[in-house]
Formats: C-alpha cells, structure tokens, sequence
C-alpha cells in the first residue's frame, strides 16, 4: 500500500493526530509538505494555513491521498513514524530480534522471520498501540523494498481484522 493510499484509508482522527506531531514538533517538515500540496493546486500556502485547524487537516489530508503527492505522504508519514512511533518501531523489532539503534532504524533488514514469529510481534504492538497507529507502521515497513520480500507480513496484513483500514 502506498503512502497517498494510507492517507485515503485512515481516519480523519488519526490524520489529524499526525498533523498536530508535525506541526509541533517537526515545523520545517510541516511547512515545506503544506507549500508542496499548495503548488501542486496552484494554491499559495497561507490559504491552507490560515484555515481553522479542522477544516485545514480535512484538506492536507485530502491532498495528500491523492496519487501525486505520494512522496510527501511517505515522508510525512516516515517523519511522524520516526519522531512520534519510535518506541512502536523499536518493540517491533526487538520482538523479532532484529538489531536497531535508539531510533528503530536498521542497518539490514534481514530476511523474512516465520509467520509466527512476526503474529508475535504484531500481538506485542496491538496489545500496546493503537491499531490504526500498527497498521500505518507495519504497512510503511512492508513498503520498503528490503521488507518487500515478507510474504508472511503481507498475509497477517490481510487477514489480522484489527490492521483493516475502517473506510472513512
């Protein structure tokens, strides 16, 4: 699943709960995806930003779900992973044994642990976080190109009821 999908899926809680992250605490970040999203709709950016926060997270959000704004989806999403989900991203890989640093990034993603293995991990995340939160997070993950040969990843994505996107 793409980034500009995932944007189209989640609920406009979680958008929002995203948006404020990055807002707060990755400002440069925020502020560059906003005038991004303006360009492409031929937009100048404060027209977005002076937008009460509702009504302005309904639009990012909307912006971002669309094809072309794939990339600043992913990186939205990696900055908000990174910054806000870390101690997510860290117990995912420490329940399957996978060397990190501090931040939860890998130097090797190795190849594919056993389905059970990674149901483990999985339960340790949902017993923990927000399922929508897990699902982001494991469907970015997916999305790499070393984790693209995960095949039992992708199978606990679709069948696990709590990592299915609720349409909006």
């Amino acid at each position: 699943m793409k980034a500009h999908e995932i944007f189209e899926k989640i609920s406009p809680a979680t958008a929002t709960e995203i948006f404020v992250f990055l807002q707060k605490e990755e400002k440069p970040v925020f502020k560059a995806a906003i005038q991004g999203l303006a360009n492409q709709r031929n937009l100048r950016s404060v027209f977005i930003e002076r937008k009460p926060p509702e009504e302005r997270h309904a639009w990012i959000q909307a912006a971002l779900s669309r094809k072309i704004s794939d990339g600043v989806a992913t990186h939205l999403l990696h900055t908000w992973l990174l910054g806000a989900q870390k101690e997510m991203l860290c117990d995912f890989l420490d329940a399957l044994e996978i060397p990190h640093d501090e931040n939860g990034m890998v130097e090797d993603i190795p190849a594919s642990p056993p389905k059970e293995k990674i149901a483990g991990a999985v339960s340790v995340l949902l017993a923990k976080y927000p399922a929508e939160s897990v699902a982001i997070y494991l469907r970015v993950f997916q999305s790499m190109d070393s984790a693209a040969d995960w095949p039992p990843l992708t199978e606990i994505l679709l069948e696990e009821p709590r990592l299915q996107f609720v349409t909006r």
